[in-house]
């Protein structure tokens, strides 16, 4: 089984925002997970990525994949804060 952290979609029409979720990477999108270990929401310009990272720094030693996406995420929020 193929572990990837990805975003489920949630909200509405035109004003979505986005679970971080653990899952099996044959689940769809906003289908079964694992576990939840936080949200994005692109309408706050402020610390719109709120995230447990120790549940994911567990998770990315047992070898689950990060999508391209959250990656990109993670990335620009590493250099916010640095």
């Amino acid at each position: 089984m193929a572990v990837h952290i990805r975003l489920a979609r949630h909200g509405t029409k035109k004003r979505a925002f986005y679970r971080v979720v653990v899952t099996d990477g044959r689940s769809p999108r906003d289908g079964r997970f694992i576990e939840n270990l936080g949200t994005f929401d692109p309408a706050i310009e402020k610390d719109a990525l709120r995230l447990d990272r120790e549940r994911l720094t567990y998770w990315q030693g047992k070898g689950a994949q990060t999508s391209h996406t959250l990656a990109r995420l993670l990335k620009q929020q590493a250099s916010t804060q640095a």
